[in-house]
C-alpha cells in the first residue's frame, strides 16, 4: 500500500511546517521526521489510525502527530492524505 498526499493536505502539512520552522527549524525537522515514520507505518497497517472520533459514521481515520492530525481515507492500494489540522481546530465534515 502507498500513502499519498491530496494537493490541500500537502499544502496543510508543509503550512505547519513553516510555522513550526518559524520559532524552532530544528524542531520541524523532528516533527518532519516523526510524521515520515508513523505515515509509514500505515503503508503495512493502514487501518491502525483511529476513528474520527467526531465523525464516527465516515470511512475516514486520523492519526496524530502531536500538534497536529492526519486525517485519511484507506482507496484500492492508497492511503491518502486528505487533510491535516493543528489539534486546536475542530474539524468539519470531510
Amino acid at each position: 500500500m502507498k500513502v499519498r498526499f491530496t494537493p490541500s493536505a500537502r499544502a496543510q502539512f508543509l503550512s505547519g511546517l513553516t510555522f513550526i520552522s518559524r520559532d524552532k527549524p530544528s524542531a520541524a525537522i523532528s516533527f518532519r521526521e516523526q510524521t515520515e515514520t508513523v505515515l509509514r507505518k500505515l503503508e503495512d497497517f493502514p487501518k491502525s489510525g483511529r476513528i474520527i472520533p467526531e465523525f464516527p459514521d465516515l470511512p475516514y481515520r486520523e492519526v496524530i502527530i502531536s500538534p497536529y492530525r492526519f486525517f485519511y481515507r484507506i482507496k484500492d492500494n492508497v492511503v491518502w492524505i486528505v487533510a491535516v489540522w493543528h489539534s486546536a481546530q475542530l474539524p468539519k465534515k470531510p
